[in-house]
């Protein structure tokens, strides 16, 4: 069953801000750089436009009664809404995907961005996760 998505959420405006400007930097950088290049320039657009991005936070996670702490890294945390995972790489596999879905569910964050900057097509790197 498909979700009903309400675009006017602050999430989904985040969301649709950060795909904005990974196109606006995919069309100007291109392709082939390092992934690192592709997160300092979302940070540099996403922080002008105002927003809160923290970079490469570490989150704790907690099983059953153990707190594991920085048990992993995202790429981008933007306003506590919204983390962004950046590649630089031919293809997605699927476990990019898992990944960035276990990442949500841990962190209570519910949208997700893999941003594949090194597919030739921008859009064809790109995908938008909810859970």
């Amino acid at each position: 069953m498909n979700k009903v998505i309400d675009i006017t959420t602050p999430e989904n405006i985040i969301s649709g801000k950060i795909v904005d400007i990974g196109f606006h930097i995919h069309k100007n950088l291109g392709p082939g750089l390092l992934e690192k290049a592709y997160e300092e320039a979302l940070v540099y657009f996403l922080e002008k436009e105002g927003m809160k991005v923290e970079k490469q936070k570490t989150f704790s996670i907690k099983i059953e009664n153990h707190i594991i702490p920085s048990a992993f890294r995202a790429d981008l945390a933007i306003e506590n809404k919204v983390i962004c995972e950046i590649k630089s790489i031919d293809k997605l596999a699927p476990i990019h995907t898992a990944q960035l879905m276990t990442y949500l569910r841990l962190s209570d964050i519910k949208i997700g961005l893999l941003m594949n900057f090194g597919d030739t097509l921008f859009k064809n790197g790109l995908k938008r996760i909810i859970v």
